[in-house]
């Protein structure tokens, strides 16, 4: 589906209902101004006295006094129920970045939807924001300057090859996947990790403290995969 709105040139911050502070969604605009809601997270916004410039859903969440205060043209409604919320603003939200903040946390299902979503739509450069880590889909070169022991987990959602450096347990086209090996709880050694996976399907976990590392390193990326491709079965 193509969204009849106009693409956003500056970054995006997109609104959910999971899991969130004031202080992350503050934190989000300052890097990524153009504020996106998900349904009923419009009025969570609303509450915190931002006026989203787009909503996006099946807007089944979405109450009758929430939707009076919204201005008609910039509300997105999509029915079809064989994709998430998230999934919706994603695939037709066109921008540099987009930062999702409220979709860790509370449901793991939803979570667990989301990190889906983000391997089917890898063409869009995503950072989810929670309270405690960040997680991206890797590109297909990714350079992430962090700190010497900072966390850098690699979880694998669908079967990946990986080469990377700058971590204590170096990766050396070594194959992982869901039903198999992973690469979690690794650490880097070195001021600037680099992951090469082979192909869509490679999230990326790291600290919240590593935000402007992981933003820096997408914003900055030109190479990216351009189309998921089917994810493998264990069966």
């Amino acid at each position: 589906m193509i969204s009849h709105f106009t693409p956003f040139s500056e970054k995006v911050t997109l609104l959910g209902g999971g899991e969130l502070s004031a202080a992350s969604v503050c934190e989000c605009l300052t890097h990524a101004p153009n504020l996106v809601v998900c349904d009923g997270a419009a009025a969570t916004a609303l509450a915190m006295g931002l006026l989203p410039a787009r909503v996006v859903g099946d807007l089944d969440s979405l109450d009758a006094a929430t939707r009076a205060r919204l201005d008609p043209a910039t509300i997105l409604e999509i029915s079809e129920q064989d994709s998430t919320d998230f999934a919706k603003a994603l695939r037709t939200t066109e921008a540099p970045l987009i930062l999702g903040v409220g979709f860790m946390g509370r449901r793991i299902d939803h979570e667990l939807a989301c990190y889906n979503a983000m391997v089917r739509h890898a063409e869009r450069a995503c950072i989810l924001v929670g309270e405690h880590d960040i997680c991206f889909h890797a590109p297909a070169r990714l350079r992430l300057g962090v700190r010497p022991g900072t966390r850098v987990s690699l979880f694998p959602l669908a079967e990946v090859t990986v080469t990377a450096t700058g971590l204590e347990w170096p990766l050396d086209a070594l194959t992982l996947a869901p039903w198999a090996r992973v690469g979690t709880s690794n650490r880097a050694v070195a001021e600037m990790v680099e992951i090469s996976p082979d192909g869509p399907g490679l999230l990326v976990i790291v600290p919240r403290a590593g935000l402007d590392a992981a933003i820096a390193a997408l914003a900055g990326e030109t190479i990216r995969h351009s189309s998921a491709r089917p994810m493998a079965s264990p069966s």
